[in-house]
């Protein structure tokens, strides 16, 4: 991790800089479930606010029913918005690799099917460049063993998930524990990041 957090730090300068032009910055990741996506960046220092949604499908205002079905290519995925002044895209990018799997190209933990795909939707062409510098850069790290699967795709629309599904680890604490460690996300991120905190 070390390797790849120092090749993450050699971006060039000016790639970063034009995140701290704008008021508030906004990044789209799926890693599997969204509760578990907008939970762990809840964490995240500088984050202003998570959104769970639907992302990379042609089906306009999909629900939760139509999109785990199947089917209608989409992911789920979280809208995270940041105060550059706080953070940065790198960093935000630094903080959703240990959340998933990026190994597993059917899916996240328990949670099957290409919906639940991990993928890191980009915004702009500084964003698509420094993701694809740090998806490389954490494949040649050799840190993984075996190849980074996670996509890196242009962002189209967002569709906000329904309002049950927001704010989940909050709102039910008791039940999302339950999913998240029925579901073996910790074990699993345990085994593949060689027991770093995600």
């Amino acid at each position: 991790m070390k390797y790849f957090l120092t090749v993450l730090m050699l971006l060039p300068t000016w790639l970063v800089a034009a995140e701290q032009s704008a008021e508030q910055g906004v990044a789209i990741f799926a890693g599997g479930c969204f509760w578990c996506t907008e939970a762990d960046f809840d964490k995240v220092p500088g984050v202003l606010s998570t959104t769970s949604g639907y992302i990379g499908g042609e089906l306009e205002r999909p629900s939760y029913e139509q999109v785990s079905r199947g089917g209608t290519g989409h992911l789920e995925a979280v809208k995270v918005v940041f105060d550059p002044e706080n953070t940065n895209y790198a960093r935000l990018l630094e903080a959703f690799w240990p959340t998933v799997d990026p190994l597993d190209a059917g899916g996240q933990f328990c949670d099957r099917g290409h919906h639940y795909r991990s993928a890191i939707f980009y915004l702009d062409d500084n964003q698509k460049e420094l993701a694809q510098a740090s998806k490389a850069a954490l494949a040649a790290s050799g840190e993984l063993n075996g190849e980074i699967t996670t996509l890196v795709l242009r962002a189209g629309n967002f569709w906000p998930a329904e309002e049950y599904h927001q704010d989940y680890a909050k709102r039910n604490p008791l039940r999302y524990s339950y999913y998240r460690s029925r579901c073996g996300r910790d074990q699993r991120l345990q085994e593949v990041w060689k027991h770093q905190s995600p």
